[in-house]
């Protein structure tokens, strides 16, 4: 059967299961499919951008926030460097913690910390990988399940492994949903390409 909704998901793995007793615990499977799928999968359908006024130290994340791409000020396009929080602590204990125009920041608590602190208000746009709209009766599709179902489907097959006891077909599940993955993230990379390739240049002497 084909899987297009949240629903014919549940159904097609109690198939492949070949349980009718596991209703309470396949959303669960699904659940931490989802979260395995959010460390594994950048896709450029998860690409978002955010803008704020930049006028303090600290600046609130999106609230699905995932991972920055980069981050930069709209004046003059300055775009700012990520540096780790050491690394920002030593720039300021070496500055006397100075303000003026950002050139770097850091993710800090939930927040983004730039330095130097601003000494006006600036635009900043953040480009960044967004969660990945998790499933549910309420939300029945996603951009994953529409057009990758085999993902959802062989990663809660993965999940359940454990839960059944079925050791035996772990190792296929885990091969099925790893090629699902690569597939994804490939299929990410060649659209971002545009299909270009490597060129030989060719010198005459």
């Amino acid at each position: 059967m084909a899987i297009t909704t949240y629903s014919e998901l549940k159904t097609s793995i109690a198939d492949f299961l070949n349980r009718d007793d596991l209703t309470s615990v396949i959303p669960d499977f699904i659940s931490l499919a989802e979260a395995q799928m959010q460390r594994e999968i950048r896709h450029y359908k998860m690409e978002k951008r955010s803008t704020a006024e930049i006028d303090s130290r600290f600046s609130e994340l999106p609230p699905d926030f995932l991972q920055a791409i980069r981050f930069h000020l709209e004046e003059q396009s300055t775009r700012l460097e990520l540096i780790s929080l050491d690394d920002m602590l030593e720039l300021r204990q070496d500055s006397n913690n100075t303000t003026g125009k950002p050139t770097s920041y850091a993710l800090s608590g939930g927040a983004i910390e730039v330095y130097p602190t601003p000494d006006t208000t600036y635009n900043g746009e953040l480009m960044y990988y967004a969660t990945i709209d998790k499933l549910s009766d309420a939300n029945t599709s996603n951009w994953i399940l529409a057009s990758h179902p085999d993902a959802y489907l062989y990663g809660a097959l993965v999940q359940s492994a454990p839960y059944l006891k079925d050791d035996a077909r772990m190792q296929v599940w885990s091969m099925l949903y790893a090629g699902a993955i690569a597939g994804i993230n490939t299929e990410s990379n060649r659209a971002k390409a545009g299909g270009s390739g490597l060129r030989l240049k060719i010198r005459s002497y």
